[in-house]
């Protein structure tokens, strides 16, 4: 649903009877150039801005910014933000409702240690009644919808039964869950119960996040939650194909399968179009690496290709690895071949963390 007014976007995409699809937050990564290429594969039905850092001498970072005032995707845009400092929070919620975002969202799942040693972020919900206060301040300031995204605890998701009732008397319009601890990071199996218990519980709609690999991962995990809808971020690192995918699958059409060389050329244009071509080449291939750890993922099982490409250092090396496993013209299955290479990996490493 493209050129809907932000004033409703959010309302008019939950009326309709399809599950709400959502591009995750990533830092780094979910930017302006990112969400641009993205939407020549579909693309989501809604995005999710990379969190503005909020304290009391911040101000609204501009390169986050322009993927608001500047959004390429004809999709609506929520914008995140993450801290702890109410009247900041208030502040910048205020400035970014001046912008065409579709709502404002509070980050309470970054797993990142720097972020949750600040109590911001997942390191909230060691505090619930900080939770509510905050919650309350910007319910009370927000005039359009308010969403939040969390995690189902800190340590311990038996805290997710307490922060429940929190975020329901909060009138959000939207909750996004993801089904793990903050200390869990990517790392264990996504605890889709406690997404189920939200469904139940929220008088809102919930969305759901965590290990949405694949079409039929999304069917199933759909299933398992009830859930209104699915945020979906590393997946769409190598698959861009996805939310495609998944609407495809949902009006039982055939779903589109690209070949080696299809994804070859998405590393080509991705390449094109996050790398600054003012900053030296060594430092372009490694900003590409942080992708192909997951694009490597569909490509082949033994993590020989990903082995290989973290060797390179120059775009020639680079671009000659990828054409020796992806130029030809065999489907690249839906199902990432190696789940292995997406766990555990988290700040400190060149992944993407999700917002």
């Amino acid at each position: 649903m493209e050129g809907l007014n932000p004033n409703t976007a959010l309302h008019t995409l939950l009326q309709s009877g399809d599950p709400l699809l959502v591009l995750a937050p990533m830092q780094d990564v979910t930017d302006l150039p990112f969400w641009q290429l993205l939407t020549r594969y579909g693309g989501a039905d809604l995005c999710v801005t990379e969190y503005f850092r909020v304290h009391p001498d911040s101000r609204l970072d501009p390169g986050i910014l322009a993927s608001i005032t500047k959004n390429p995707t004809g999709r609506p845009v929520v914008a995140q933000m993450m801290g702890n400092d109410i009247p900041s929070l208030v502040r910048a919620a205020r400035e970014l409702e001046q912008h065409p975002v579709a709502a404002i969202d509070l980050n309470l799942g970054c797993p990142v240690p720097v972020v949750y040693r600040k109590c911001a972020g997942g390191g909230l919900l060691r505090d619930p009644e900080r939770v509510d206060a905050i919650l309350g301040a910007l319910r009370e300031a927000v005039t359009i919808p308010f969403t939040v995204k969390t995690r189902i605890g800190f340590d311990d998701p038996s805290v997710f039964e307490q922060m429940l009732p929190i975020y329901a008397r909060h009138s959000l319009d939207l909750l996004t869950v993801h089904g793990r601890t903050v200390k869990e990071m990517y790392r264990s199996e996504v605890h889709y119960e406690y997404i189920a218990r939200a469904v139940a519980a929220m008088p809102c709609p919930v969305v759901a996040n965590g290990n949405v690999s694949s079409v039929h991962s999304a069917e199933e995990v759909l299933n398992l939650t009830g859930a209104r809808g699915l945020m979906i971020g590393r997946a769409a690192i190598r698959n861009p194909w996805i939310f495609q995918q998944i609407r495809q699958h949902r009006r039982d059409e055939p779903i589109y399968q690209p070949t080696g060389r299809e994804v070859l050329e998405y590393i080509q244009a991705l390449y094109e179009a996050v790398c600054d071509p003012e900053v030296r080449e060594t430092s372009q291939v490694q900003k590409m690496k942080k992708y192909l750890t997951y694009i490597s993922d569909g490509v082949e099982p033994t993590g020989q290709f990903q082995h290989s490409i973290r060797r390179v250092i120059t775009r020639a090396d680079f671009f000659r690895i990828c054409g020796e496993y992806l130029d030809h013209d065999s489907p690249i299955p839906h199902v990432p071949l190696r789940m292995a290479t997406a766990v555990g990996v988290g700040a400190g490493d060149n992944s993407p963390v999700e917002g």
